[in-house]
C-alpha cells in the first residue's frame, strides 16, 4: 500500500493507462504531475493534432501535464526536479533515462501488462491475444537498470 502523503508524478500514454490514473486520483493519491507523449497531428490530411488518451483525462481532472519530447533534455528534467514528487508511478509509457527514474525519493514503480518475465517490452497484451494466451495478467515493480526486470509483484 503506497503512503497516502506521498507526492505522485504519473506516466502514461494509451488507453490502458487511464483506469490506472483513475484510481489513484479516486483513492485520493495526490497526483501532482502526469507525463505523457506530446500531441501529434492526425485525422485526414493529418490536420488536427490528437492528444493521448491520458492527456485527455487529466486535463479533464485539471491535473498538470508535462509533455517532453525529449526525456534527457534539462528543461524536462529541471521542471521534472520542481515538482519535487516522492514517487513515479509509470504505465504504458516510453523506457525512462537513469536520471528519470531515479528522481523520487521512493524510486520509480511501473505497471507492466504481463506477468514477467512473459512478454517483457512493448505490446505485451498485444502479444499475448496473438499467442492465444488463455491467462495473464500485469506485474508491479520497482524500475532498475535492466527493463521489466526490477523487484516485482504479480497481480
Amino acid at each position: 500500500m503506497i503512503d497516502r502523503k506521498l507526492k505522485i508524478i504519473f506516466m502514461g500514454t494509451p488507453d490502458f493507462a487511464v483506469p490506472c490514473l483513475q484510481i489513484l486520483l479516486e483513492a485520493g493519491y495526490p497526483i501532482i504531475g502526469v507525463v505523457t507523449a506530446p500531441d501529434k497531428p492526425g485525422g485526414r490530411g493529418m490536420k488536427q493534432m490528437l492528444v493521448s488518451p491520458v492527456k485527455s483525462y487529466a486535463t479533464e481532472q485539471g491535473l498538470k501535464v508535462l509533455q517532453p519530447t525529449n526525456l534527457k533534455s534539462t528543461v524536462f528534467i529541471t521542471e521534472l526536479k520542481n515538482l519535487q514528487a516522492d514517487l513515479q508511478v509509470v504505465v504504458a509509457f516510453r523506457i525512462l533515462p537513469e536520471v528519470v527514474w531515479n528522481m523520487p525519493p521512493y524510486g520509480t514503480m511501473n505497471l507492466h501488462g504481463s506477468l514477467l518475465p512473459s512478454y517483457r517490452g512493448a505490446a505485451p497484451i498485444n502479444w499475448a491475444i496473438i499467442n492465444g494466451e488463455k491467462e495473464t495478467g500485469v506485474t508491479t515493480f520497482f524500475l532498475k537498470h535492466e527493463i521489466d526486470t526490477g523487484d516485482h509483484e504479480d497481480q
